[in-house]
């Protein structure tokens, strides 16, 4: 069971805006918090509640869309792991997720592609388009700007709480950095086989943030319990990903989290965007300062995720576990390779 609201909320005003006063304060927060629970509530991102109120309307309107005309987008149609997916279809912790959504990326070319090129240059490419929305598109790639600039920023006052310079992240998350967008709905309980609307599980990237409509459901593992995190309005929910983990050798911690399916007679709508440094970027562990190093816990070992130092790697070894579908069809050659056997079921349209 979730317990009443705890995470504590920031506003990103104070370190953009402030005084240096408020600056400091703003990293010395975001230390602890990054360090201790790796979730909050973020205030001052750049989206007004009348943006949020816009977006959920076409959010609902591509829902609200003819199944079929949902399926035409279906992400199996996509070597970059692009476009929409049924409730069911997407694997967590080899289970299913109860609902359904759609994958929207950064607008870009496919990357020229030789045979002995790495898999994970096959991530980038263009996104599949709801017809007859083109406001579905503005929306979404409007919060998708507004979110990497605010990504870009907390990352600056991370930085600056790791003890490093301001501009330590500027370099990897230059030019193509990975914004990746979900759109998504949670049917009410009486639709599913489960509760799982998604289960417990770690980003892959480096900082996620989490737009809630009304509808509650996000749950954090935090010292041995679940914390309820309910949609506060005016505020984003921020995580961090393994990225920053491997970077921190575990003194940022990327936290388990998962998705309750809503009660009987309701849905729930929610976004989720994903900032990553650029496909190609390696990054080196950051050289904390002793006082930091000595609480850093070591990265997470877990053989079911086995986190890498190298963006397009993570992303990709996170993408095939979950999108069984994509997986066969595109990336048959990095499945032998691998030795990787996914569920037999798992992506298979009823």
């Amino acid at each position: 069971m979730g317990t009443e609201q705890t995470l504590p909320i920031l506003d990103l005003n104070d370190f953009v805006r402030g005084d240096a006063g408020r600056r400091a304060a703003f990293v010395s927060t975001l230390r602890d918090t990054a360090h201790g629970v790796g979730f909050f509530y973020l205030r001052g991102f750049g989206l007004d509640e009348a943006q949020a109120r816009a977006l959920f309307g076409v959010s609902r309107a591509f829902f609200e869309l003819p199944q079929a005309d949902k399926d035409a987008l279906r992400m199996s149609n996509s070597p970059h792991f692009r476009g929409y997916t049924r409730e069911g279809d997407e694997i967590t912790r080899g289970q299913k997720d109860w609902r359904e959504q759609i994958d929207i990326g950064a607008e870009r070319a496919v990357l020229p592609l030789g045979p002995d090129d790495p898999a994970w240059k096959r991530l980038q490419g263009p996104n599949q388009w709801p017809d007859g929305l083109p406001e579905f598109r503005l929306r979404v790639l409007d919060i998708q700007a507004h979110l990497t600039l605010a990504g870009q920023q907390l990352l600056r006052a991370l930085a600056l709480a790791l003890g490093q310079p301001v501009d330590r992240f500027d370099e990897a998350f230059a030019g193509t950095p990975v914004q990746h967008i979900k759109l998504i709905r949670y049917p009410g309980q009486e639709q599913v086989r489960s509760a799982q609307g998604v289960g417990a599980h770690k980003d892959s990237g480096c900082l996620t943030f989490v737009l809630q409509d009304v509808q509650p459901g996000l749950q954090v593992y935090y010292q041995d319990r679940w914390i309820d995190a309910p949609p506060l309005p005016g505020t984003v929910v921020v995580n961090l990903g393994e990225v920053l983990e491997i970077l921190s050798n575990g003194y940022l911690r990327a936290t388990l989290h998962r998705v309750v399916s809503p009660p009987a007679g309701t849905d729930r709508l929610s976004l989720a965007f994903f900032l990553s440094p650029r496909l190609d970027a390696a990054l080196p562990e950051l050289p904390l300062p002793p006082e930091l190093a000595r609480q850093a816990r070591g990265v997470e070992r877990d053989p079911r995720n086995v986190l890498v130092p190298h963006t397009g790697l993570n992303l990709l070894k996170g993408r095939l576990r979950s999108h069984a579908d994509v997986a066969r069809r595109f990336y048959a050659d990095v499945l032998a390779r691998e030795g990787i056997v996914l569920p037999e079921d798992a992506g298979a349209y009823n």
